[in-house]
């Protein structure tokens, strides 16, 4: 059984990316969840999270990070997934529980409490995880290895350069590269060709309980898509997850990894060291093919197996 901690800021992608590990209960279990300011505020974003934790009926432990990154003013991105963060559905009210403790002491106690390595899945900006490192920097002999969604070695999107969760929070990024934790990095190489097309979403309607909601984040999510190019969907953070659950999904090579901390144009730039002679150390798997798909089945059967759960228990 995997041990997971997840750090994210719904978000769409985000939101299967949770559907999906909450389907596999029997393989990964989650240790807890927490929140970053990210796509949208972390109000917004910790809402979307007790939204969709409250429509599987969970009882995950759900925490409130930092509200920002380190240094600078948070950066959203309502261009893209809507005023909420997690446009397209309409969600029952709720009062899903919050931890009330500190975020990084109660992060802390839970990984080292269980007995197995734990993985951090990081789904948004890299704030919460950086500072659990520099907190705690014991922590680390706990930790088997930290997934994030995250970079891009040959392009951005937030800028030509910078993917967005690292250019949220560049310096926490370079800390968790930095670590000596193990990192395997889901950048925009990989991810935007882990895509859902158009009709796979459309098969979704009506589906089940979960494919619908699926169904209605993914339309609009799609339809936001179009603003920047693209027809089909990415699923970005869904491969930080979909790794973890089947790591026979990708292909990727182990590079040594930097980021870009500068105020300049290429603030939030990630990097590798491509010289033949290079000493550095290696401290990074870098995804750079998808089964798409393998990718999107896994997906389509996650929800599947939630439609299931909600048929038989009549939620």
């Amino acid at each position: 059984m995997k041990q997971l901690w997840i750090d994210c800021d719904p978000g769409h992608d985000d939101a299967m990316a949770l559907l999906t590990t909450i389907a596999h209960f029997e393989q990964a279990n989650i240790l807890g969840i927490s929140t970053i300011g990210g796509n949208q505020t972390l109000e917004k974003v910790t809402k979307n999270a007790q939204n969709i934790l409250s429509f599987v009926n969970s009882e995950i432990p759900l925490v409130k990070g930092k509200e920002g990154p380190l240094i600078k003013s948070l950066h959203t991105a309502p261009e893209a997934h809507g005023n909420t963060g997690m446009d397209g559905s309409f969600f029952k009210e709720n009062h899903y529980p919050l931890v009330s403790e500190n975020f990084l002491q109660y992060i802390y106690q839970t990984i080292t409490s269980v007995e197995d390595k734990v993985i951090i899945v990081g789904l948004g900006p890299l704030t919460n995880i950086a500072l659990l490192l520099e907190v705690f920097p014991d922590v680390k002999e706990k930790i088997e290895y930290i997934s994030i969604m995250g970079g891009g070695i040959s392009h951005g999107n937030v800028t030509p350069l910078a993917e967005f969760n690292i250019y949220v929070d560049p310096e926490a990024a370079q800390i968790i590269f930095q670590s000596g934790v193990s990192v395997v990095m889901a950048g925009l190489d990989v991810t935007e060709n882990a895509e859902i097309t158009v009709q796979e979403i459309q098969n979704l309607e009506g589906k089940g309980k979960a494919s619908h909601l699926a169904y209605e984040l993914l339309n609009f999510y799609n339809q936001s898509g179009r603003q920047f190019g693209f027809l089909n969907s990415p699923i970005h953070d869904l491969c930080a997850v979909a790794y973890v659950l089947n790591p026979t999904i990708f292909e990727g090579e182990y590079h040594h990894v930097e980021v870009v901390t500068d105020s300049g144009t290429a603030r939030g730039l990630t990097f590798i060291d491509k010289r033949k002679n290079s000493k550095v150390p290696e401290n990074t798997f870098v995804l750079k093919e998808v089964n798409r798909n393998k990718f999107v089945g896994l997906l389509v059967h996650s929800l599947e197996k939630l439609d299931l759960y909600f048929e038989k228990n009549s939620l």
